[in-house]
């Protein structure tokens, strides 16, 4: 991947301004490009955001221009309150489809996540957490977007919004059991993908009739019916699991298959566990429009598992969680943050654990660098900008 590719700055140049021109002291792509850089060795917070910048305004000062130094916290809370979800989602799938387009991707796997410390009191009580529909790339360790909603249950509407922003061409698409939408379905199909969809009670006639295929299969010895069988084995934490699989191309018997939009494969995964004395047996159920095989669709259905992965970094190691921005376009425009800084630590070459890499970012410029190797240095040299003292209080006042 060329810098010229995947320049950040070159993106947060297009998203559109939301202040007057008025006392407008520092530039967008400046606010946000320290608060990434911030995010990514360690802040959680505007003052912390601050405090970041102060103490690598010479390095900053090598990429960006700050014509007035460092923006206070406040300035660069009151931005991102300002700045329109869409239009920074829009710039960071831009820069993403160049990444993506330079590495490829296979499988995409999209899920849902409470901000639980955006819950805000209003005049008329307490307003609901933010709820965040991602899609992840997880071979690739890419956030590829995000779309805010009012709560799980809204997941549905916000799907299809998501997949708009998405090139689907050649890529697998998984979704849980939410997701499993004729519609949904459809959508990814038409846009040149391929769905693995779980199926749960919430489709009862399709998970009735695969629980009877499979009831059927089993009877008559998968008479006539085109099958696989594969298993896998893992041992870890006092535990031991076996994880079978059955895929069964071309379904019979499946009387709402014609409403799913090329399904071609019924896929049942049996787990069974066990740890000390107990043990555990669950089966779960899949449909899909592709016909894959083997080890193929254990990659695409465990893979689903990598979003989940993402969700628990991000509430451990960032403390996503623990956030109390309550502004709905703030929160929203920060989580996104952390979804980039995110995607680059896990690029970026070494086995160090995220909170190490983290600390190393926050302690060495040349390894931040590396991180954000993609950020154009500037041609020309910036003017010295303002002595600053080391305290936030000191930007307090600044109105930029």
């Amino acid at each position: 991947m060329s810098a010229s590719q995947l320049s950040l700055v070159e993106h947060f140049a297009r998203i559109k301004d939301p202040r007057r021109e008025h006392g407008k002291l520092h530039l967008l792509p400046d606010i946000l490009t320290i608060a990434l850089c911030a995010v990514i060795a360690g802040a959680s917070t505007w003052e912390e955001v601050e405090l970041f910048g102060i103490a690598k305004q010479a390095w900053l000062s090598r990429l960006l221009a700050l014509p007035h130094g460092i923006p206070s916290h406040d300035t660069i809370r009151r931005v991102f309150g300002a700045l329109r979800p869409g239009a920074f989602e829009d710039c960071f799938v831009a820069w993403m489809n160049a990444a993506y387009d330079a590495c490829g991707l296979q499988r995409i796997h999209i899920d849902g996540k409470t901000l639980r410390g955006s819950r805000r009191k209003s005049k008329d009580g307490l307003c609901p957490a933010l709820h965040l529909v991602s899609a992840w790339a997880g071979a690739n360790h890419l956030t590829l977007g995000q779309v805010a909603v009012d709560g799980k249950s809204n997941e549905i509407t916000a799907i299809p919004k998501l997949l708009e922003l998405l090139d689907l061409k050649g890529c697998i698409v998984t979704i849980d059991a939410i997701g499993c939408q004729k519609e949904i379905a459809k959508q990814i199909v038409e846009q040149g993908g391929d769905y693995v969809l779980a199926v749960k009670e919430n489709q009862p006639t399709l998970f009735a009739d695969i629980r009877t295929l499979c009831s059927q299969a089993l009877e008559t010895d998968f008479a006539g019916i085109k099958h696989e069988f594969f298993g896998s084995e893992a041992t870890g934490h006092g535990r031991q699991e076996t994880r079978t699989y059955l895929a069964i191309y071309d379904p019979p018997g499946l009387s709402s298959a014609a409403a799913w939009e090329k399904l071609k494969t019924v896929i049942v995964v049996t787990r069974e566990r066990q740890q000390g004395d107990k043990h555990s047996c669950e089966q779960h159920y899949y449909i899909s429009s592709a016909t894959l095989h083997g080890r193929e669709w254990e990659e695409a259905i465990r893979g689903h598992w990598g979003i989940e992965s993402m969700h628990w970094v991000l509430d451990v190691v960032f403390r996503e969680d623990h956030s109390r921005t309550c502004d709905a376009n703030a929160a929203a425009n920060l989580a996104l943050l952390r979804k980039i800084a995110l995607s680059l630590l896990k690029r970026v070459p070494g086995k160090g654990s995220m909170p190490a890499k983290r600390l190393r970012a926050a302690w060495d410029d040349a390894y931040l660098e590396e991180i954000v190797g993609f950020l154009a240095v500037k041609e020309e040299e910036p003017q010295p900008p303002p002595s600053q003292e080391f305290s936030p209080s000191s930007h307090a006042a600044s109105p930029g």
